[in-house]
């Protein structure tokens, strides 16, 4: 059953700050439109460079939220959003981390022989970012208590795509700030958790070498296909929502049961079909 076009209100009251959004293909920006249909209001941010090739304009003026240009790898200008944040609203009640970039990946340099400047690079934009905002946050008193904090993340960190290269390093060290920051957000009653999303068609994704395979292998393997990106802003709602309450320092994996496969009848067949095979002999 599709989704009301006017929501059910879940996060009626509460503000928030949206970091990562570029374009309509971005995660972060399917989010922000689900935000908004669930009734939260918002802060956009992105990095001033995105000024040059992104449309976050576009997402302001359709959502009716402010931007506040921030590099997530700079904690004054971290410091700053914050500041201008709870000055205008008080502590907010969710952020939402959909921040990733893989230098090396973008250059094709494989793993055996990385840049290693670029590779703390991606380090820092993509997993120590979500670190940066989060102590920019508390440092700032700008974190309401009872509030939500959700990151976007990928099975890369647990399974190794070869193309993938770097980016798997660092969504697993992203997912290891989550639960580090779990506990201690919890004392505060605040929820952080990633969102273990399937490959999807953003602007992101398209960096990835070899990332239509890895699409198609995923929709081949996961029963329900590939998890899509309004799919998984409606997640991503309901982490932000009084509903969950209770879910913190979780990996949730919202690819239409990827993660739990290890083999389908259509990849079998597609695999057999291939290599010129017959899908009817026992293997």
């Amino acid at each position: 059953m599709p989704i009301p076009s006017d929501g059910h209100g879940l996060l009626a009251g509460k503000h928030g700050v949206i970091f990562g959004a570029l374009d309509e293909r971005s995660l972060a920006w399917q989010i922000a439109e689900a935000c908004q249909r669930e009734d939260a209001t918002f802060v956009l941010s992105n990095a001033p460079v995105t000024r040059r090739f992104g449309s976050l304009e576009g997402l302001a003026e359709k959502t009716g939220s402010p931007i506040i240009y921030a590099d997530a790898t700079n904690d004054g200008e971290l410091d700053a959003l914050f500041d201008e944040v709870t000055s205008e609203r008080g502590p907010v009640d969710f952020v939402v981390h959909s921040i990733g970039m893989g230098v090396n990946v973008r250059k094709d340099r494989p793993y055996e022989d990385l840049n290693h400047d670029w590779y703390l690079k991606t380090l820092d934009i993509s997993a120590a970012s979500l670190h940066r905002i989060v102590q920019a946050g508390l440092k700032q008193d700008a974190l309401a208590d009872g509030g939500s904090i959700v990151a976007l993340s990928y099975i890369g960190a647990q399974r190794i795509f070869s193309k993938y290269s770097e980016m798997g390093d660092a969504k697993a060290l992203l997912e290891s700030i989550v639960r580090a920051f779990g506990y201690r957000l919890g004392k505060r009653g605040i929820r952080i958790n990633s969102v273990s999303q399937s490959p999807t068609r953003t602007s992101a994704g398209s960096g990835i070498t070899g990332f239509d395979a890895m699409f198609d292998f995923a929709e081949m393997l996961a029963p329900l296909g590939n998890a899509d990106a309004a799919s998984c802003a409606d997640f991503v709602v309901t982490l932000l929502s009084d509903y969950t309450r209770m879910v913190t320092m979780q990996n949730l994996y919202h690819d239409g049961g990827f993660s739990t496969m290890g083999v389908s009848d259509h990849l079998v067949e597609t695999l057999f079909g291939a290599l010129g095979g017959d899908k009817g002999k026992d293997v």
